[in-house]
């Protein structure tokens, strides 16, 4: 589901992914889906900056689209937010976030690309040579390919700095000074710990997941969304 951000590259391993994985890949271009909501909020956001609010748009779109898919053909959409994303609301409401199952939804960033280099392996493949993932997919810098030039490292922390702090505030209970006392760098602490309480409401309407840690988010993890609540 290409948008006009979505790069060549990444265009091109999906179709190699689906093809060494055996999977049928359909193309559903969204540009011009695109467009036409820019044409009809047109009025309403005259003046305005394009922010967030147009990147958001791409993204449920593309959940729209899933969605009629699942409806037409019987198939389960499977949501792809992992973990850290999850933690800190980098997914989209109705967009990434909508489907019926979260596979990766308790699998931490840094260890989706350990994962990833497994199955690529002779190990990972039960024997065999062939590499399913392109390695471009694991050696290229992450983004959502929702602005020009966009990475994720420039609304987060690096991932293996975020996934420390992630799993020591949400797997391990520890508080703002128990994580800096670990040497963990505090502005980035108090920036995480800010984003995965704000990000709570997101969370309480994803799909449910495969429980892989002591304390993934649902029953292991529910906190407040009312009253401002900061933890």
């Amino acid at each position: 589901m290409p948008s006009r951000y979505s790069s060549s590259d990444t265009q091109q391993d999906a179709r190699d992914l689906a093809a060494a994985l055996g999977a049928s890949a359909q193309e559903l271009p969204i540009e011009s889906i695109v467009d036409s909501y820019a044409a009809t909020l047109e009025g309403e956001f005259t003046g305005l900056e394009h922010d967030l609010t147009e990147e958001n748009v791409q993204a449920r779109v593309r959940g729209n689209l899933l969605m009629a898919l699942s409806n037409k053909f019987g198939w389960l959409v499977l949501t792809t937010g992992n973990k850290s994303e999850m933690s800190v609301g980098y997914t989209t409401l109705y967009g990434d976030l909508a489907g019926g199952f979260a596979v990766i939804k308790d699998v931490a960033k840094t260890l989706v690309y350990r994962l990833s280099e497994w199955r690529n392996s002779p190990a990972g493949g039960a024997g065999r040579t062939n590499a399913p993932i392109p390695p471009s997919i694991i050696e290229r810098a992450p983004s959502a390919e929702l602005r020009p030039e966009q990475r994720d490292e420039d609304s987060l922390p690096p991932y293996e700095l975020l996934d420390q702090i992630l799993h020591g505030y949400v797997e391990l209970h520890l508080g703002r000074e128990q994580l800096v006392a670990e040497g963990l760098p505090a502005p980035e602490v108090e920036r995480v710990i800010r984003l995965v309480d704000g990000a709570e409401y997101k969370r309480r309407q994803a799909p449910p997941g495969i429980k892989i840690t002591e304390r993934a988010f649902g029953r292991d993890r529910r906190m407040p969304i009312t009253n401002r609540y900061r933890g």
